[in-house]
C-alpha cells in the first residue's frame, strides 16, 4: 500500500510539473506599441529619471523617421532619443515600461516610432522635416514607417507574442488643423488596427486598445479642439481610452512635460493598462 501511495504521489507531482511547464510555455509574450511626437519621444534629461527606475526585462525597437530608421531588431531598453543634439532623454512611456516590468517580471517588447513636432494633417507645413502621421505623405509617412517597423519586428518576436495596446501622444503639431484632428486620428488608428489584422491574421487586433494622453493646461500648443477630439473618439470607440494630463507640470518651454509631469503621466497610463488587463 505504501508503494502504491508513493507511486500516486509521484505521478501527481509529475503531472503538476508538466502542467506548470505547459502553462509557462503557452503564456503570451506582451508587446506594447508606442507612437507620437515629442512628449512620446521623450524630452526629460535622463539625469532626471527617478532613482527607483531600472530595467531588466524590457526589449525595444525604436525608430524616428529619418533621424533613426528602425531595423526591426530589439535591444535592452534604455531611455534615449534619436536626435543626438538633445542627448539621452526620457518620456512618460519609460515609467510605463518600468511599472510593467514590476508587474510582469518577465520579458516583454516595445515597438516605438516617434518624432517631435510632427503632425497628421499634411497641410501643417511646420511638421518636422516634412514627415507626417498620414499615409498620404508617402515616403515621408511616419505611419508607413511604423507599420513597416512592426512588420520587421514581428519576424523577431516569439510565436506566442500578444500586442496589448498602442500608447499614443500627439496632437500639438496639428494645432493649425485642429478641426480635422478627430477624423485624422480616427484614420490613423483604423489604419494601424487594419494593418495588424492583415499581417498577423488575428481579428482581435481590429479592436486593439489605444491609450492616449491629453495635454497640460499650460501647454502653448495644447489645442482644446484637439483635446476634445480625443474625448469624442473615446465616446465613439470603446477601445479608445483617454488619460487626463491637464494638471501635469511642464518644463520652462511650456510644451514638454517635466520630470514630475512625465512620471505622473506614466503612472496614469499604467493604471489604465492595468484596468484593461489582468496583469
Amino acid at each position: 500500500m505504501f508503494c502504491e501511495m508513493k507511486r500516486v504521489i509521484i505521478t501527481t507531482l509529475l503531472l503538476f510539473l508538466v502542467s506548470v511547464i505547459g502553462m509557462a510555455q503557452r503564456a503570451d509574450v506582451p508587446v506594447i506599441l508606442t507612437a507620437g511626437q515629442s512628449n512620446a519621444d521623450g524630452r526629460v534629461p535622463v539625469a532626471e529619471l527617478p532613482d527607483y527606475v531600472h530595467y531588466d526585462y524590457c526589449q525595444w525597437s525604436y525608430g524616428s523617421g529619418d533621424y533613426l530608421k528602425a531595423t526591426g531588431k530589439f535591444k535592452p531598453f534604455s531611455p534615449t532619443v534619436a536626435r543626438k543634439d538633445l542627448g539621452d532623454r526620457w518620456g512618460f512611456d519609460a515609467i510605463v515600461y518600468y511599472l510593467l516590468e514590476q508587474q510582469w517580471k518577465r520579458p516583454f517588447y516595445v515597438i516605438k516610432q516617434t518624432m517631435g513636432g510632427t503632425a497628421i494633417d499634411t497641410t501643417c507645413t511646420q511638421s518636422t522635416n516634412g514627415w507626417f502621421w498620414s499615409v498620404d505623405a508617402k515616403e515621408k509617412s511616419l505611419l508607413n514607417a511604423f507599420c513597416k517597423q512592426i512588420d520587421d519586428c514581428l519576424e523577431q518576436l516569439p510565436a506566442n507574442y500578444d500586442i496589448k495596446c498602442l500608447l499614443w501622444h500627439q496632437g500639438e503639431g496639428d494645432m493649425t488643423a485642429a478641426n480635422r484632428y478627430h477624423n485624422n486620428l480616427q484614420a490613423v488608428i483604423a489604419h494601424i488596427r487594419q494593418h495588424l489584422v492583415k499581417v498577423t491574421g488575428r481579428k482581435e487586433y481590429a479592436s486593439l486598445p489605444v491609450i492616449c494622453g491629453t495635454f497640460a493646461k499650460g501647454s502653448r500648443q495644447g489645442s482644446p479642439i484637439v483635446a476634445e477630439a480625443l474625448y469624442q473618439l473615446e465616446r465613439e470607440d470603446q477601445h479608445f481610452h483617454v488619460v487626463d494630463a491637464s494638471d501635469l507640470s511642464l518644463q520652462s518651454d511650456k510644451l514638454h512635460f517635466d520630470a514630475r509631469g512625465a512620471e505622473e503621466l506614466g503612472k496614469r497610463v499604467f493604471d489604465k493598462i492595468k484596468a484593461l488587463y489582468t496583469l
